[in-house]
């Protein structure tokens, strides 16, 4: 979580753990696999790419993680 901590949403300036958009991780082995949900519907959001890349990217930079899964959920 805490290197999740360093992907931060560009329009709101805060981070996604925080922001409460990281719903599950789940780690077994070297593989991660992530749940995240979007403020609003990722098909409105310009940064919904930008932000499942990020997180991706900050979870694979853990050495123990050599894979990690972004699964994208709808917000409610």
């Amino acid at each position: 979580m805490e290197k999740l901590r360093k992907v931060i949403d560009p329009e709101v300036g805060v981070n996604v753990v925080d922001m409460g958009l990281i719903k599950n991780v789940k780690v077994e082995g070297d593989e991660a696999e992530i749940t995240m949900t979007l403020t609003v519907p990722s098909f409105i959001c310009p940064l919904a790419k930008y932000l499942v890349i990020n997180v991706k990217k900050a979870a694979e930079s853990l050495p123990e993680i050599r894979e990690a899964k972004v699964k994208l959920i709808e917000p409610l």
